[in-house]
């Protein structure tokens, strides 16, 4: 369809290097879109998703880019600006999780992750849309969640905290930002089969445990993921702002947390 076609837009995804990030990235590029690849530590992979997009008839470039680090984000939106010309659409990907139980929770584990996950987007946004508002044209924010955003995880009080913060986060800007055309969107993922998810899957246990808290009986894949957010980043979701989208088959529903 022509209007989710993402022709003329530059796109930054954070934490694009592997997963859930890498596939946005490809799928971005395949709708038509410049593509910066965020990463930390992983140049070889980073480097791979860029050759990927090339190979493909694509535009794409990696820069390594600590969404902790104010310097480093405003870095990253200025080689994206250099080398493309604009910016249209950040997907803040990038995150982590430590799972302890709350009461041997260390705080220096506490911090890292609210950095990383909710500390990390805030900047992120903030220095995208300074450069959208600057261009005078609008954009669209999205943040890459978690069905975590609303339901409990027992021993990752952390990551839990962090993504309910992202989605209030993500409220307001789409209230400030609206009047700078510059949209902002929450896509919360339940169990996606990714890098992160290996010890599930080795674990037939533990596997068929997590298939129980899903209705459609399997886990998600990361292109699923990818094809919203490529619905987002284009025209025809220039009306949606200040949602949260749910893509977990069925598992918060079922849980009965919404």
């Amino acid at each position: 369809m022509a209007e989710q076609s993402l022709e003329g837009k530059v796109a930054i995804v954070t934490g694009g290097a592997t997963g859930i990030g890498r596939s946005i990235a490809e799928s971005m590029a395949r709708a038509g879109a410049c593509v910066v690849i965020d990463y930390v530590g992983s140049s070889e992979k980073a480097g791979e998703a860029v050759e990927t997009i090339r190979r493909d008839g694509g535009k794409a470039l990696a820069f390594e880019a600590d969404v902790t680090n104010p310097e480093q984000v405003n870095a990253l939106v200025f080689q994206t600006v250099s080398r493309f010309g604009q910016l249209d659409v950040l997907v803040s990907n990038a995150g982590m999780e430590q799972k302890h139980p709350f009461l041997e929770t260390p705080l220096d584990t506490w911090q890292k992750v609210i950095d990383v996950n909710l500390t990390g987007p805030w900047i992120c946004s903030q220095a995208a849309a300074r450069q959208m508002v600057a261009q005078g044209h609008g954009g669209r924010i999205i943040f890459i969640t978690s069905v975590h955003e609303d339901l409990a995880m027992p021993t990752n009080a952390p990551y839990c905290a962090a993504k309910g913060g992202q989605r209030m986060l993500m409220r307001t800007l789409a209230v400030e930002l609206a009047p700078y055309k510059i949209t902002a969107n929450d896509v919360a993922p339940g169990a996606i089969d990714t890098p992160m998810d290996k010890t599930v899957e080795q674990d037939p246990e533990e596997k068929e445990a997590l298939l129980d808290e899903i209705p459609l009986r399997r886990m998600g894949k990361p292109e699923e993921v990818a094809g919203l957010c490529v619905y987002l980043a284009s025209e025809a979701a220039a009306y949606i702002t200040g949602s949260t989208f749910i893509i977990d088959g069925g598992m918060i529903r079922q849980s009965g947390s919404l």
